[in-house]
């Protein structure tokens, strides 16, 4: 008999077709989110689970869940949303899905930093409310990006993918990371040292780092300080990382002049500081929602399960 695999949400139909095919698969074709309570029952005599960054699998639901459960995946990078340590403590797996999903992500920060710096979500929220007038020489003057230098923060699979195609728009690349990278894969970035360093030459700081107690709001007060005056910030790692009060209030001061977010601390929720900024481009967590990279993280995901029930070690198991 095939083992139970319990899938949270619903996931592109080349994944829940494999999960069906290779599984006793208990989808969720409603698409609508479990509990905690609910996961925990629904996962009752399964040997996998199959989650996704809006499921809570925190020290408490890891302890209430079934002797049955050998490993769990989750359909995302990141794994702040679950108790890792809790999940090792029970002899439980943990797999994700890294690199698949990197140029996708790469994308949106992309299209945020040029929507922030064009001030596109101006231009298109005065067009479909009807008061464009036409063309003048001074209306919606954004900022050009060649020529600016950019500072990654995490330079991670994302965060390189970010700096070749920064490169084609021709800014200079600079970045901050927990350990220098070997000069083949920096590419030419510049790596700092120190934070000050680092700060004081991004013109655009594109946030790329993973959520841990280290980073969680890492962009304060005080490192917005050390910006340059005006400088743009895009955030489409995790909302985490920002400390929110601090960025919307230099965004409404003109010290940050634009700001493109992906992801939010607690979302769905979003700081109701941000909505009537109309210096602030925000979008809803797109940054891996590309069929290619959606189908590559559901399979990929699959891949680590699997290995995980047959006794081996995937190279995507977390722990």
């Amino acid at each position: 008999m095939a083992d139970r695999l319990l899938v949270t949400r619903r996931l592109p139909e080349a994944v829940e077709r494999r999960a069906a095919a290779q599984y006793d698969a208990l989808l969720n074709e409603g698409d609508v989110k479990l509990t905690s309570a609910e996961l925990v029952e629904r996962s009752r005599g399964a040997a996998a689970i199959l989650c996704a960054p809006g499921d809570r699998l925190d020290a408490a639901t890891v302890a209430a869940l079934d002797a049955s459960v050998k490993v769990v995946g989750t359909f995302s990078v990141g794994f702040d949303h679950v108790d890792a340590k809790a999940l090792e403590a029970r002899g439980i797996a943990l797999v994700n899905t890294p690199d698949v999903l990197s140029v996708a992500t790469a994308e949106i920060t992309m299209l945020l930093l040029l929507a922030a710096a064009r001030r596109a979500g101006e231009g298109e929220r005065l067009l479909r409310a009807g008061l464009w007038t036409g063309w003048t020489p001074t209306q919606l003057i954004g900022r050009q990006v060649s020529g600016l230098r950019l500072g990654i923060y995490g330079m991670g699979s994302i965060g390189r993918e970010v700096a070749a195609m920064a490169r084609g728009f021709g800014m200079a690349v600079h970045y901050r990371n927990r350990r220098r990278l070997p000069a083949e894969m920096e590419a030419g970035a510049i790596y700092h040292e120190s934070e000050d360093e680092f700060l004081g030459v991004c013109d655009v700081l594109s946030l790329n780092a993973p959520a841990t107690p280290e980073t969680t709001k890492w962009l304060n007060a005080a490192r917005i300080e050390m910006l340059p005056e005006g400088a743009i910030v895009v955030n489409a790692a995790r909302g985490a990382l920002v400390d929110d009060e601090a960025l919307i209030a230099a965004l409404r001061s003109g010290r940050v002049s634009a700001a493109g977010l992906d992801v939010y601390d607690g979302e769905p929720k979003v700081h109701p500081g941000y909505l009537a900024l109309e210096n602030a481009v925000l979008l809803p967590h797109l940054g891996s929602a590309t069929r290619t990279a959606r189908d590559a993280m559901g399979h990929l995901a699959l891949d680590g399960i699997a290995g995980v029930l047959a006794g081996e070690r995937p190279a995507n198991r977390v722990v």
